[in-house]
């Protein structure tokens, strides 16, 4: 099971930064991270992408987006 950021009804740059608190937390590993926004989705891609983490996948999960990043 990845870790989980939930930042569901949050607006940027919120999202982002609790992103890379976990990424800071974690190192390495899969982080699930949910948003509902279509700017979240695009700005946790983008700050994961420069810490060296890979989207991994996106995918529509209820109203908004599940992105999970990975890192070896």
């Amino acid at each position: 099971m990845p870790n989980i950021v939930d930042a569901r009804g949050l607006s940027c740059p919120e999202p982002v930064l609790l992103t890379m608190e976990k990424i800071k937390k974690v190192k390495k590993g899969e982080i699930a991270v949910l948003v509902d926004t279509d700017t979240s989705k695009e700005n946790v891609s983008r700050a994961a992408t420069s810490q060296g983490w890979k989207v991994k996948d996106v995918k529509p999960e209820g109203a908004g987006y599940q992105i999970k990043i990975v890192k070896k």
